[in-house]
């Protein structure tokens, strides 16, 4: 209810539960286990990861691989160089010690991203949204093996020198890639191919994401690339019990990652935490507003980004569990004053949780990634056909105003397969209209179902853009955009020019665009009218005032 009520990210109030359960807090829980909380958030972590993979679609994430992995790998190197600086300067630390700090804190929290990014609503341009994914899921890596190295560097206990490290991390990097695509194909395997007990299927895809995780740092290699590579590879394969799988997978990755969060808030000592709070914000700050845009800027530049997706990409350089979890290797291993690094990291998660957590949905309006849909209000009834693979059972109930009754056609892949009509099954010749009240059930192509909710939906969604946003102007998905600004003296970006409004369309929505999304084109707005095939092939032009399309969340240039 706070998180929802003030705006404060839920991770956030489950770190600052963990600090009142505490020593210093009224709780008065006295906690220092450092080995159990590393136990506890390594699986903490894997769970979120192998979660974030099964949500990355390969069809919505095209073009945004590449600079994603410049950012995880370069961009943690970076990163962790520019902070080493400041850390050196404001903590009076040894450059080998500096450079520590600035590895623990180099890597974007995959917790924090997924959780932020999909919470509220809050829809980005495809390759925006995509770039952050993928970045923060594939960082850690190279952020996790460069901590266990310099923490033994400094312990006296890494043998070799550079090039070994470097050959670790190589291995690491390919031994994740081998170890997530295996271990998610035999995961595909496993649950289309053994025959299991409704609701098996969920634990038996966790239980397999576990082992791909234990067995690749078993030989050293990266457990928490390839068990994010593993739920990519499930995400893009036809899988049994899918919707059963993500329910579950849901509910379990909430839990890993508030359990994670309040652990180390237990491990915290906020009278610590006091010594260090002004260099600790110092550090913070320069990594916000210094370090982060820098790296950003760089890598992402040869990648041709628009100054608006690197300036967000930028502020979402979160830093969450993932840090404080780094820091609690210096402990394992005992170094001198080790407490350093976990109370400087844990201030630095903090802010970055208050001050950009709470920030993202206006700093994703501000740089103009932000896309303007409402999802709809709909409740789905979606179950698996045992025996096959290629579609789902979906189910509504058909409501007052609905598009469905309005002339709106099903997509083509989508067929009726029966009707519940006050207590009576109508199958599909013998329904003929759909009827407010009606409960309608569809065969569905896996994966797809999101895609009817509008249809079904009440309130403000295809209904409203009917009546009164599609405006007194229809046009082809294919109108050049070039030519339609060029027509009605619209003053719009350089790189919209050679593209038509289906192509705008599909590249600025995370997921296919549907009936009533809109999108700013100068002093108008462009309304989806009709699909087909999820692909464009009608908008409504309609003009508008300035507020009001600074309120759609187009364009501010």
């Amino acid at each position: 209810m706070l998180a929802r009520r003030f705006g404060a990210p839920l991770l956030l109030v489950f770190l600052v539960l963990g600090l009142l359960l505490g020593v210093d807090g009224p709780g008065g829980i006295r906690y220092d286990d450092a080995h159990l909380t590393y136990l506890v958030g390594a699986l903490a972590l894997a769970m979120i990861l192998f979660d974030g993979g099964l949500r990355t679609q390969a069809r919505q994430v095209r073009g945004a691989v590449a600079p994603s992995l410049v950012l995880a790998s370069v961009g943690v190197l970076l990163t962790a160089a520019l902070t080493a600086v400041a850390a050196h300067y404001l903590l009076d630390l040894s450059p080998l010690r500096a450079l520590l700090l600035g590895t623990v804190l180099a890597s974007t929290d995959a917790a924090a991203v997924f959780f932020l990014l999909r919470a509220g609503g809050l829809h980005l341009e495809r390759r925006t949204g995509s770039t952050l994914e993928i970045e923060s899921g594939a960082n850690d890596p190279v952020a996790v093996f460069l901590t266990i190295a310099l923490t033994g560097w400094l312990a006296g206990t890494q043998a070799g020198g550079v090039g070994w490290v470097v050959v670790q991390v190589a291995w690491a990097l390919v031994g994740g890639v081998l170890f997530g695509y295996v271990g998610g194909r035999l995961i595909v395997s496993a649950l289309n191919h053994l025959s299991l007990p409704s609701g098996l299927h969920p634990w038996l895809a966790m239980a397999g994401a576990l082992s791909v995780f234990a067995l690749a740092n078993l030989v050293y290699a990266s457990g928490y690339l390839a068990v994010y590579l593993a739920g990519v590879v499930v995400a893009n394969r036809p899988v049994r019990a899918r919707s059963e799988v993500m329910s579950v997978q849901d509910a379990a990755t909430w839990f890993a990652q508030l359990t994670m969060f309040l652990l180390l808030g237990l491990l915290a000592t906020p009278s610590r935490l006091v010594d260090y709070l002004w260099p600790s914000l110092g550090v913070a700050a320069f990594l916000m507003f210094v370090a982060r845009p820098l790296v950003v800027a760089l890598c992402l530049a040869p990648f041709r980004y628009r100054l608006g997706e690197i300036g967000f990409i930028s502020w979402v350089g979160l830093r969450g569990a993932v840090g404080i979890f780094l820091a609690s290797i210096p402990l394992l291993a005992k170094l001198p004053n080790a407490w350093l690094f976990f109370n400087v990291a844990f201030v630095v998660v903090l802010v970055s949780l208050i001050v950009q957590g709470w920030s993202l949905a206006r700093a994703a309006h501000w740089f103009g990634v932000a896309v303007p849909r409402n999802d709809p209000d709909t409740r789905r009834i979606q179950l698996d056909l045992p025996g096959q693979l290629d579609y789902d059972m979906v189910g509504y109930r058909i409501t007052p105003g609905s598009a469905v009754l309005r002339g709106h056609a099903l997509p083509a892949s989508v067929r009726l397969a029966m009707v519940v009509r006050e207590g009576k099954v109508l199958l599909p010749e013998t329904v003929g209209a759909l009827a407010s009240q009606d409960y309608a059930y569809f065969l569905a192509p896996t994966g797809q179902a999101r895609r009817l909710d509008w249809l079904f939906a009440e309130g403000r969604d295809a209904s409203d853009a009917e009546r009164d946003m599609f405006g007194m102007f229809q046009l082809p998905g294919d109108v050049p955009l070039g030519e339609l600004a060029k027509f009605y003296g619209l003053r719009i970006p350089e790189h919209y020019l050679a593209r038509t409004a289906a192509d705008l369309f599909d590249e600025r929505f995370d997921e296919a665009p549907q009936v009533g999304d809109r999108l700013a084109l100068g002093r108008a707005l462009m309304v989806v009218r009709e699909l087909k095939d999820d692909q464009v092939t009608r908008v409504g032009l309609k003009f508008t005032s300035v507020g009001e399309q600074l309120l759609t969340g187009g364009p501010k240039r």
